[in-house]
Parts: C-alpha cells; structure tokens; sequence
C-alpha cells in the first residue's frame, strides 16, 4: 500500500499520521517534500506518527535521517509516535532511536514540546 499523509494541528504541533508503506520511491520522496513544506511555513514541532505504517526499507531509514536533519537545520524539532513492533525494531537495529524522541501517547508526545526540558524517550 503506497503510503499516505494527513496532518493535523493540535497545540501549535503539527502531527503527520502516515499510513502504508515507507520504501523507496514515492513513499519518501512523498514524505520528505511533505516535512519540507511544514518546515518551509515556520512550523518547528513536528510529529510523525507511525501507527500505521507497516514496512519500512533502508531508504525510508534514510528519509528519517534526513527529515531530522532538515528540521535540526532550521531550529525544528521531529518526534515520533506509536511505532509498530517492526518499525520500532528496525529504528533499535538502526540506532535511530538514540536520535528520535519516541512516544506511545500523543498527549505525551505533544506536551514534551512545551515544557522547557525534554523528557526521556520512551
């Protein structure tokens, strides 16, 4: 399933909820323009959640670096949110999740934006 994205807004937060795939191709390129253009408005907090995402290639681990890099460039912050087991093994495998804040509870995870230290991933 090729992947889409909603966004919402929630507290000055900006959450994309994807849904499919994260694989080389479309899907990256698709998400990566999407993160661009969020960032390109002045939004610097930034969710992705990944509840729905069911595969995830080398190249969309590479998306998500470049994504976090993108916003540490321009003063943003990109946390994730409900990762899948296989998602969530593939970032442990990756060491991607010493980078990413990750949570399970998107209360949670939009709190962490505002409160003037960062919490412990979890």
């Amino acid at each position: 399933m090729p992947l889409e994205i909603t966004d919402a807004l929630l507290d000055s937060v900006t959450i994309l909820t994807l849904k499919g795939t994260l694989v080389f191709g479309r899907d990256t390129e698709l998400l990566t323009s999407r993160v661009e253009e969020v960032l390109t408005t002045g939004e610097t907090q930034i969710i992705l959640d990944l509840a729905q995402i069911n595969f995830i290639d080398s190249s969309g681990i590479g998306a998500l670096v470049r994504i976090y890099t993108a916003a540490e460039r321009r003063g943003a912050r990109v946390k994730l949110l409900r990762l899948t087991k296989r998602v969530h093994d593939v970032l442990q495998i990756t060491r991607l999740s010493s980078v990413y804040e990750i949570f399970d509870d998107p209360q949670k995870a939009v709190a962490s934006f505002g409160t003037g230290h960062e919490p412990s991933p979890g």
